[in-house]
């Protein structure tokens, strides 16, 4: 009796995992590679306009001639979470080099600025509705996931992306070969 109580916790267990494993596939989990776009962007991130969390108007083409990056975040996104004290940290270290970095989140203001006593940020934390957070999908997001990063060249031009939690190390790469444009 208690070998079979055991196969039957055994494959309970194996249930249970393979039911997890599911779950995480089909919420994103999975992390891709950043990647350089296939094509040119539908979208020019200088028209974006957003609030910041004081309530004024923040257009995007104020950081034209920087090398940008975008990141498509939220509050409740533990990924998201993880990166920002990094994006944090090279937005110090590259910022007299040119380099800004700027969070678009779909939270409300209050929010945003709650999760700053915990998570600061030194870069501009920014509004986006749902609409603005769709415009990701023509920056190459077709999951609509979370954490997304664009990185544009000084030009403009998007120069990667990647859908999942960024790497201090693997974006720093990225932004020295920029720089050195």
């Amino acid at each position: 009796m208690n070998r079979r109580l055991l196969w039957v916790a055994i494959a309970g267990t194996i249930l249970f995992a393979s039911l997890v494993g599911y779950r995480l596939a089909t919420m994103g989990g999975r992390v891709e590679k950043m990647t350089a776009p296939v094509t040119a962007p539908r979208l020019s991130v200088f028209e974006l306009t957003l609030t910041d969390l004081n309530g004024k108007t923040q257009n995007l083409a104020q950081w034209r001639g920087k090398v940008l990056i975008v990141n498509y975040w939220a509050t409740w996104c533990q990924p998201c979470r993880e990166e920002m004290p990094g994006f944090s940290r090279l937005q110090n270290r590259y910022h007299d080099k040119g380099v800004q970095f700027v969070g678009i989140s779909s939270d409300t203001a209050d929010k945003i600025i709650e999760f700053q006593e915990t998570t600061p940020a030194t870069y501009p934390l920014l509004i986006g509705n749902l609409g603005i957070m769709e415009s990701s999908a023509k920056l190459g997001n077709i999951r609509q996931g979370l954490p997304f990063t664009a990185v544009f060249d000084r030009e403009g031009n998007l120069s990667a992306t990647k859908l999942g939690r960024l790497s201090e190390l693997e974006l720093e790469g990225q932004l020295k070969e920029l720089i050195s444009r």
